[in-house]
């Protein structure tokens, strides 16, 4: 039986960086949108980003092929350049020898990538897409949850 294809929009945002954060996805398929949100009181902009990602992959409760749009390069050139899969492979050391940063959440998402078939697709934030402008109000809608 062929895996289910679904389409995921997230976005991440954060008041300040570090400080109050949120995140916010869309997960569809089949006719049928979901919305995921939620924040952190003290946080990043890129952990934000990661957890919208992981949020959405571990909501799936079967391997899917997934079509996974963000505006974050460091998510998408983070998967799709192999740039995580270094660092892990490094022990969590980026090239420059230097600590990479949110190794909990880059080891959660490497996993859940290969669990499930995750295409990536980058999109220009806060501009034409309807969806991706839809996560960047619910991450933002989560952030201020901390103020």
């Amino acid at each position: 039986m062929p895996q289910k294809i679904v389409t995921i929009y997230t976005d991440g945002a954060c008041s300040g960086n570090p400080g109050p954060g949120g995140w916010g996805a869309i997960l569809q398929y089949g006719g049928v949108q979901k919305e995921l949100s939620g924040g952190e009181g003290h946080t990043t902009n890129n952990r934000m980003e990661l957890t919208g990602v992981i949020t959405a992959l571990e909501a799936l409760k079967e391997p899917c092929v997934v079509e996974l749009y963000s505006d974050s390069k460091y998510v998408i050139d983070g998967l799709g350049k192999g740039w995580a899969k270094g660092w892990r492979a490094r022990g969590w050391v980026k090239s420059d020898k230097k600590p990479a940063l949110n190794p909990d959440l880059w080891g959660r998402l490497l996993d859940l990538c290969e669990y499930h078939t995750v295409r990536l697709h980058w999109v220009k934030g806060h501009g034409s897409n309807p969806y991706n402008n839809r996560c960047d109000e619910l991450a933002v809608l989560e952030s201020r949850k901390f103020k």
